[in-house]
């Protein structure tokens, strides 16, 4: 764990108003073709993310994680719910649209994808200069090229993709976004697509602009080792609800949603039994009465949910949404941990 990850009001406990923020946040599609039933793929998220904060999303695919973050990022519009920045709610006009997404950039997983390999590094970074109509921009492509690493930043102006490693090409990417001096990061996988050697240079870059920047970011993953060394914060997402928040001590150290321990029991050094989920992966179309969780739960399987007389609660009631913990609180939607945490 890197002693930088704390900060002063962080570390204290100190509630500091949000930089951005989903409050109650439900997002729904239609069905197409046969599957004509509506998928809610967010179902009631409320989520803060501090100035300075890295908030770590958990979870499989298809538990709601991008679509959170795309809704976050404005590209997608809830159904239902505010996305919030710097305490206002987010509008959907084109004009604040622009200026929101200069302070909310997105860093995609996959550079090679994310770069026009006809561009050169220059090209692809001054683009968002030249769409905000920003000055100097020259200098500004210079230093977010500097302060990604690569240096000196000059030579790598007339650079394509294709001549740069995964690495630089990442960096490249998250140059991009930080060229129009953003608040906020949302990563969407940002190391999923390199090499094992690279990945603990690109955290460690996003850690020291953290800390050099005072950016707040949201890392969408399913690699619970990368949140573990990079949150200050990790929510847990399952089937659209985020079901498990606190920090990455207190979730590694005491998972206490069954999802939750059900991840932790895969990692390489983990104290718990490897955990196999059985039943069908979570449908968006049909979401469980009570504990969405249930049908697929070793604690109900087992007779420990019975054996605690809240069996009858997790097939047919409901858990109420997790409220937005903007400080250290760790907090759980599970009946049985419920159940085990009352006096």
């Amino acid at each position: 764990m890197t002693p930088s990850r704390s900060q002063a009001a962080v570390a204290s406990g100190v509630r500091t108003s949000p930089i951005l923020s989903a409050a109650g946040v439900r997002v729904e599609f239609a069905g197409r073709g046969r599957r004509r039933g509506v998928a809610t793929a967010v179902d009631g998220v409320n989520l803060d993310i501090a100035p300075g904060e890295i908030v770590a999303l958990v979870g499989e695919s298809g538990c709601g994680k991008t679509t959170l973050a795309r809704t976050m990022l404005g590209l997608e519009r809830p159904t239902a719910g505010q996305v919030r920045f710097a305490g206002q709610p987010l509008s959907y006009r084109s004009r604040a649209l622009r200026g929101y997404r200069r302070s909310v950039q997105l860093v995609l997983q996959d550079p090679t994808g994310s770069l026009n390999p006809r561009h050169t590094v220059y090209e692809a970074i001054a683009e968002g200069v030249r769409i905000h109509r920003l000055d100097n921009e020259e200098a500004r492509v210079a230093d977010a090229l500097a302060r990604c690493g690569l240096r000196p930043p000059e030579r790598f102006f007339q650079r394509y993709p294709h001549e740069l490693s995964g690495g630089q090409r990442q960096r490249v990417v998250i140059a991009g976004a930080l060229v129009l001096e953003p608040s906020v990061l949302v990563a969407d996988e940002p190391v999923a697509s390199l090499d094992a050697s690279v990945r603990g240079e690109i955290l460690s870059l996003l850690l020291r602009l953290r800390d050099e920047l005072g950016l707040a970011a949201l890392v969408v993953t399913h690699d619970l080792g990368l949140a573990w060394n990079i949150a200050d914060r990790l929510a847990v997402m399952y089937l659209g609800r985020i079901v498990e928040v606190g920090t990455p001590e207190q979730v590694f150290a005491d998972p206490r949603h069954p999802y939750t321990r059900a991840l932790m029991s895969v990692l390489p050094e983990s104290p718990i039994e490897p955990i196999v989920l059985t039943g069908e992966p979570p449908d968006p179309t049909r979401i469980p009465r009570g504990c969405r969780f249930h049908p697929r739960c070793p604690d109900l399987a087992s007779g420990a949910a019975a054996g605690a007389g809240v069996a009858e609660r997790c097939t047919g009631v409901p858990l109420p949404v997790l409220p937005a913990a903007g400080g250290h609180e760790e907090l759980v939607s599970c009946h049985l941990a419920q159940a085990r945490l009352a006096p």
